[in-house]
């Protein structure tokens, strides 16, 4: 079994890459589900047919299906939601917030989690390949499970509280304990999903990327993220590649074929530099690319085209890349961000943070990193280059300190 979950900026062609992915593994004779969390849903349009919040089969070993989330939340929610609302509204609010207030932050990300993994537990599937939503909502779903049980936790609580206090009403309504038991038989599944989700013989991570600035920015954090809660990034996909370039086996990327208009060919020029960015951005990560096609990619024909030019012979389901791109350690009480790089003769490092950004100068080589706020606290305060990996220290504020 494997889960493949592919996210990034919206825009950047990631629907169309999980529905080409799940298309190749298919071919391959994988039995295999392809699904959308995204609420603004568009694998439907991708594969070029009609979905549902059930899977069904579009190709030969190909399911596809669009979460419904809030049949989901009365599924997994509704006996909860329904008590927890009855007790806002008996300290006097509206029916319709209290409602709303009785739907736990992070909720709509949690049973599409729970929902995915639910299809991976029961066998049907050999891979399910994830058109997630966009970076910044996928990074906070991946997060949840955490912060849910944490919640949870209070509003059982809290729960327990209010059955003591106002028992003889809550009794009528809520005959016996089954919603304080659903919501801990809920916190035990998202807690065996998380395990799921951080293994990487089970589950990869694939950022999906254009040769765009802020794309790569929006890209960069994302995998800073999910290194930071220990979810295993596999592959870079970078879509959209304008025709005339090149990339060499030491990364570099030139302009080959310069196109005759002035416009596209300063389109090409911005690609080449972004395109030189990513392969120092995210070493050591893998690098698929797919060019720009002249028309849509839209269909089981045209995915499987997409599918070609991306993997090749190569089967999407395979594990790209085993490590961290990434890691925070701790020393004392210091933090120290490791970053695997390649080669390079550490003569001299510069460092420059502005808020939570840092560049790396080794020479010739630079980078840029995003940091997590647990680090934009803080002040670099100097790095060492050994076994392959660049060493950065960041040692408490000084307020912390004193």
């Amino acid at each position: 079994m494997r889960i493949i979950l592919y996210l990034g900026k919206g825009g950047v062609g990631k629907t169309t890459i999980a529905a080409a992915s799940a298309l190749r593994c298919a071919r391959l004779g994988y039995r295999t589900l392809a699904v959308s969390t995204d609420i603004a849903h568009s694998l439907a349009d991708s594969l070029d047919v009609a979905l549902s919040g059930e899977p069904a089969e579009v190709a030969p070993n190909l399911f596809a299906q669009e979460i419904n989330v809030l049949d989901e939340i009365r599924q997994h929610w509704g006996k909860m939601q329904d008590y927890v609302g009855h007790a806002l509204r008996q300290q006097g609010m509206s029916k319709a917030v209290s409602e709303e207030m009785a739907v736990l932050p992070g909720m709509e990300e949690v049973v599409s989690l729970l929902h995915i993994y639910r299809q991976a537990r029961e066998g049907r599937f050999d891979r399910v390949i994830v058109d997630a939503a966009p970076t910044g909502e996928t990074v906070r779903l991946l997060s949840v499970p955490e912060s849910f049980q944490w919640y949870a936790g209070r509003v059982a609580g809290w729960g327990d509280t209010t059955l003591r206090l106002t028992s003889m009403l809550l009794r009528r309504f809520v005959p016996d304990r089954d919603a304080i038991a659903g919501l801990n038989n809920l916190v035990d599944g998202v807690r065996e999903l998380q395990g799921v989700l951080s293994d990487p013989q089970v589950t990869s991570y694939r950022v999906v990327l254009n040769p765009e600035k802020m794309v790569l920015k929006e890209g960069a954090r994302a995998v800073t993220y999910l290194s930071l809660f220990g979810y295993p990034v596999d592959a870079v996909m970078v879509n959209r590649i304008l025709p005339g370039l090149v990339t060499s086996e030491t990364g570099e990327v030139r302009v080959e074929q310069p196109s005759e208009d002035p416009y596209m060919r300063r389109l090409q020029e911005i690609q080449a530099r972004y395109l030189a960015d990513i392969e120092r951005e995210f070493y050591p990560l893998p690098i698929f690319r797919s060019p720009w096609y002249d028309t849509e990619m839209v269909g089981i024909e045209r995915l499987d085209e997409l599918a070609v030019s991306l993997f090749g012979d190569r089967d999407p389901g395979e594990i790209f890349f085993v490590g961290q791109a990434q890691a925070i350690e701790e020393d004392g009480d210091d933090f120290v961000l490791k970053l695997p790089l390649p080669q390079v003769e550490l003569h001299k490092v510069k460092l420059i943070k502005r808020g939570d950004e840092l560049f790396v100068t080794i020479g010739n080589f630079k980078r840029e990193l995003l940091l997590p706020s647990v680090l934009a606290q803080r002040e670099a305060s100097g790095a060492v280059f050994a076994n392959g990996a660049l060493k950065i220290r960041f040692p408490p504020p000084v307020e912390q300190r004193a």
